[in-house]
């Protein structure tokens, strides 16, 4: 049996491609800048000289494509983190960040707050952020209250009142759509998830939530662990089983609320990244959750820069979740081929 490589290792490993990655993204999209070019500013700033690049250029670099960055590396990590927590809970690799109805309900809170022209602002947001963040949110604790039983809540019937209220609340976009079909190039470019046009805020609006969760979680990677073992297991050596399916529940749903809010709904990352991890470094929770949180920052990175590398040719924005989707569906059929293969 093949020995894995330590936790260290790969963490450093995904760390320094990161950190490659970012700075190869800088260079690249509408307004090509060198490598030398960026690395000299990138240096002038973090030593407090001031940037001595063009104002046009600097605003180019630092305030359109590094949030644009930073984002799609927060994001990553939100939805992988989430994703890891959720196939650990339902003990289920074809489990997401979705699978509780988040995205759903998020998706209903920004069609609502486009489609009615909700403008008012949350700092330098727009309506569609909070709104989104809060009907994410909510949905976990409708699933949760509808699951609840005196003993406790069965994640099974967690998975089956998800998958119920998420197709009844996709009813209900579908039906705002039709209703205000005027807004319908909007409410579908976000639908699919993307970086446009995002800014610092949409950073600082991420972060805090993301911060939390990865605290949460690295406290509750342990008795997670122990759940694995069953629930009758894990109780027996000490773990408060509903209270971690709670915590759990609920760190996941936060985090996936938060990035489906600032960036909108990117499917199958929660689902490719933690999975991939976990061959890789094995089912440890406090191993297997640090490096699925740069394994998301790294493939959404490398989806959004593959996007804007492919913009001279097809002359537009593509959203992101067009590529993780197509990333994701392949791999996802393989997830279930291979284990309803006999």
């Amino acid at each position: 049996m093949s020995r894995r490589p330590s936790l260290a290792m790969v963490l450093a490993v995904e760390a320094m491609l990161l950190v490659v990655m970012a700075v190869f993204s800088l260079c690249v999209g509408p307004g090509d800048l060198s490598p030398a070019t960026v690395s000299a500013s990138i240096k002038s700033v973090l030593s407090g000289e001031g940037d001595a690049l063009p104002p046009r250029m600097h605003e180019l670099l630092w305030n359109l494509r590094a949030p644009r960055i930073v984002l799609a590396m927060l994001v990553g990590a939100a939805l992988a983190g989430a994703g890891a927590l959720m196939q650990g809970l339902f003990q289920n690799p074809l489990a997401c960040p979705f699978t509780t109805g988040v995205s759903s309900g998020a998706a209903l809170g920004a069609i609502i707050a486009i489609s009615f022209h909700l403008n008012w602002s949350w700092g330098a947001l727009s309506g569609a952020t909070p709104i989104a963040f809060l009907f994410g949110a909510g949905t976990v604790l409708l699933v949760y209250a509808v699951a609840w039983r005196p003993g406790g809540v069965s994640v099974y019937t967690l998975l089956l009142v998800g998958f119920a209220l998420s197709g009844m609340l996709s009813a209900i976009s579908s039906f705002v759509m039709i209703v205000k079909s005027q807004d319908l190039q909007s409410v579908l470019f976000w639908l699919l998830g993307g970086f446009s046009a995002r800014n610092w805020d949409h950073v600082f609006t991420l972060l805090p939530w993301l911060a939390v969760g990865i605290v949460l979680m690295m406290m509750y990677a342990r008795p997670l662990n122990a759940i694995l073992l069953g629930d009758e297991s894990a109780g027996w050596i000490g773990v408060e089983v509903e209270r971690t399916k709670r915590v759990l529940l609920f760190v996941a749903a936060m985090l996936a609320s938060a990035a489906v809010a600032v960036s909108g709904v990117i499917g199958f990352a929660g689902i490719i990244v933690p999975h991939i991890t976990r061959l890789i470094v094995g089912p440890d929770h406090r191993r297997l959750l640090p490096a699925s949180l740069l394994g998301g920052a790294i493939l959404l990175l490398a989806s959004d820069t593959l996007i804007r590398l492919a913009f001279p040719i097809v002359a537009q924005e593509i959203p992101v979740g067009i590529v993780t989707s197509l990333l994701g569906v392949p791999f996802f059929l393989y997830l279930i081929s291979r284990r309803t293969r006999p």
